[in-house]
């Protein structure tokens, strides 16, 4: 038995469809139903009835279900308490953030704080494929901090109202391309209809969100050619030539001064960010806690 059995369980109750749970775990329908039927032999009884349509749970699957809430729910507290404790000892500063973040803004940020005081030992949490992942370190008490993006049309965001926030900076994501042979555009942004090769996020990353509404409201004939969750991946992609992409400013900044790439359409295709630091509502390592009151500090100073 395991613990991603009871969490597929819930996926699956919660949309009665095998499609959607299996997108909502990042898996494919054939894995997650193949997990499904392995929890269905484990507990010796059947939990969905796939004869209806949408699917049902059966009367041993309604019995099951507050107990794989619980058990979830238990084993998340137990590995965030083992975690504040562990870590209240260690004296390690956890940080979770977006890739681009960790890229442009994070170091030259945290230095500026290490002038000031120095800081304990950080540890970066692993890589996340998805914005969803990234808001459940805090949730899961996997981070301590989770440095991130902010936008209104990025609805996973409200997730994060309940944790403390300080509001550390903006930026820009704007489209981009390589210039043709005399420095314009090689795929302008226009209302002509003509297909502009897009260089997409897919659907689980942060600006993935962020653009889906704007695009929504103001269609552009964008054909997608490939997709890929990382901004500095894109990045590399536009610099080949390959097609259009949002991407930040600050990630993009020298190859605009430099001419390598130019704006692909005018200041209205710009998405306006901000720059967010949440935290745990309570920061049982003493460094933690000493970091955000300095943070806190500096960026009161900075607004002064």
């Amino acid at each position: 038995m395991e613990l991603k059995w009871f969490e597929d369980f819930l996926s699956v109750a919660r949309s009665l469809n095998f499609t959607r749970a299996a997108d909502e775990r990042h898996i494919t329908q054939s894995a997650l139903s193949r997990r499904i039927r392995q929890l269905e032999e484990w507990l010796g009884v059947p939990l969905f009835d796939r004869k209806t349509w949408p699917i049902t749970l059966t009367p041993e699957g309604q019995t099951f279900l507050a107990t794989a809430h619980d058990t979830v729910f238990s084993m998340n507290q137990l590995r965030n308490d083992l975690h504040q404790r562990f870590h209240s000892r260690t004296a390690v500063l956890r940080f979770a953030m977006l890739n681009t973040l960790s890229l442009t803004f994070f170091p030259d940020w945290i230095q500026r704080l290490n002038l000031h005081q120095q800081l304990g030992y950080i540890r970066m949490c692993n890589s996340k494929p998805s914005f969803m992942e990234h808001i459940a370190t805090l949730h899961s008490g996997e981070s301590d901090f989770l440095l991130t993006y902010a936008h209104d049309a990025v609805s996973l965001i409200h997730q994060l109202d309940p944790y403390p926030m300080l509001q550390l900076g903006r930026e820009w994501a704007i489209p981009v391309c390589r210039p043709d042979s005399s420095g314009q555009p090689l795929y302008p942004i226009d209302n002509k209809g003509k297909p502009i090769p897009w260089l997409s996020y897919g659907s689980h990353s942060f600006f993935a969100h962020a653009l889906a509404q704007m695009l929504s409201e103001h269609p552009l004939p964008l054909e997608p050619v490939y997709e890929n969750g990382m901004s500095v991946n894109l990045k590399a992609m536009v610099l080949a030539g390959g097609g259009v992409a949002w991407l930040p400013l600050s990630l993009v900044h020298e190859e605009l001064s430099s001419g390598a790439l130019v704006r692909a359409g005018s200041d209205d295709w710009e998405i306006k960010l901000a720059i967010r630091l949440y935290r745990q509502p309570v920061l049982r390592n003493p460094e933690a806690e000493q970091l955000w009151q300095r943070i806190q500090q500096c960026e009161t100073a900075h607004a002064a």
